[in-house]
């Protein structure tokens, strides 16, 4: 059942982004299959609340994977209008990006949705390309090395979106999540052809990527 889409109150509007941040925290944590009464605890809403708003489990897992997705569009948006140097505007979406970990929430649950869902499709295409936009920015002004693809800077932001083993205090793990970040500017910055190993992933090669394996009858 998908969520309803009547223009929301403003208290209805607080109420769906405290439970899609907190839906974005406990997936991380518990996986996809996390109980949605958990998620409504860490959302300080009422579990009735959850149900009214997405309707079902898929409901609010496509909302959160629709909502990651606009803020990363959002992020990439802001990040080439605010900044003259194409690396410059690769590197604050990289940074926003990170710091709203939207790239670790979807990877886990695109097998549970149909990618062609004529809302997720649409989504799943600006993102893509408002990030495209960047790296193409950052290779025309020749500030981000030519080896390095889009899809390179896609699979790296899921890696350092997703947390480390262990129980790290939250401000322990965000400030080594920025440090590895700026650990892996640097090398986009300096790397070269005869430093590279392999060949990076296209654009069509990573959304290959996030669909499910077919089944085996």
């Amino acid at each position: 059942m998908a969520p309803t889409s009547s223009p929301l109150r403003a208290d209805a509007r607080r109420n769906q982004e405290q439970v899609l941040e907190a839906a974005r925290k406990v997936v991380l944590e518990r996986g996809p299959g996390a109980p949605l009464d958990e998620i409504a605890r860490v959302a300080g809403v009422g579990i009735a609340t959850l149900y009214r708003r997405f309707g079902d489990r898929d409901g609010l897992l496509k909302a959160v994977v629709l909502d990651a997705l606009d803020r990363s569009r959002t992020a990439a948006e802001e990040a080439q209008a605010q900044h003259d140097a194409g690396f410059d505007a690769l590197a604050a979406y990289l940074r926003t990006a990170l710091e709203l970990r939207v790239a670790a929430v979807i990877p886990l649950v695109l097998d549970r949705l149909d990618l062609d869902d004529p809302e997720l499709g649409p989504a799943r295409a600006a993102s893509a390309a408002a990030m495209e936009s960047l790296v193409d920015a950052a290779h025309d002004d020749k500030t981000l090395s030519p080896e390095i693809t889009v899809g390179d800077i896609g699979t790296l932001v899921v890696r350092l979106s997703r947390p480390l083993p262990g129980s790290l205090p939250a401000e322990v793990e965000s400030r080594l999540t920025q440090r590895h970040l700026d650990v892996m500017l640097a090398g986009l910055r300096a790397a070269t052809a005869d430093t590279m190993s392999g060949s990076g992933l296209s654009l069509e090669d990573l959304s290959r990527t996030a669909e499910p394996p077919p089944l085996v009858e």
